[in-house]
């Protein structure tokens, strides 16, 4: 996907079996995040720096939705231990990674194989992609991500 792309409106199952919509989310703009793998290093540290940050996004206007590949019971797990507040998609069947174009090939200590390549969107209310972070902070997303919104949000207007 890219700039003026637009998300379908179901993007899959949550951790609870639930369908995600982003008709569930009246007047929010969004953030979907894809990243390879619960409870990987570096997975662990991009949702953390979302959950740390969540009441900012939902402040600003944002529901945080992540996705990968994991299942349900996985995202579940996940969740749990990490005290994830919004949503993760179980994208088992890839449907919505390929849609997005995250599903691509990689290569770890030589070996050539097929992943999700970490990728950020922000889209508008209507699922419609704004921006794009290809080369994402694990540590900073959140971070990132108030850097390229600063100047379409002011909490404390003059």
């Amino acid at each position: 996907m890219v700039i003026g792309d637009k998300f379908p409106d179901l993007l899959g199952h949550d951790a609870d079996g639930k369908e995600v919509r982003l008709s569930d989310f009246p007047g929010k703009r969004f953030i979907i995040y894809f990243y390879p793998k619960d409870n990987t290093s570096g997975c662990t540290l991009e949702a953390q720096s979302f959950r740390d940050n969540y009441a900012t996004f939902l402040e600003m206007g944002y529901q945080v939705i992540g996705v990968s590949k994991d299942s349900e019971a996985s995202h579940r797990k996940f969740a749990d231990k990490h005290c994830l507040p919004f949503p993760l998609v179980a994208d088992t069947d890839l449907e919505l990674c390929k849609t997005a174009g995250v599903w691509q090939p990689k290569v770890m200590a030589g070996r050539a194989y097929m992943g999700i390549v970490r990728t950020t969107f922000v889209a508008d209310n209507d699922g419609t992609v704004t921006d794009r972070i290809d080369k994402v902070k694990t540590k900073t997303a959140s971070e990132q991500l108030f850097a390229l919104l600063d100047n379409r949000y002011n909490p404390n207007p003059a």
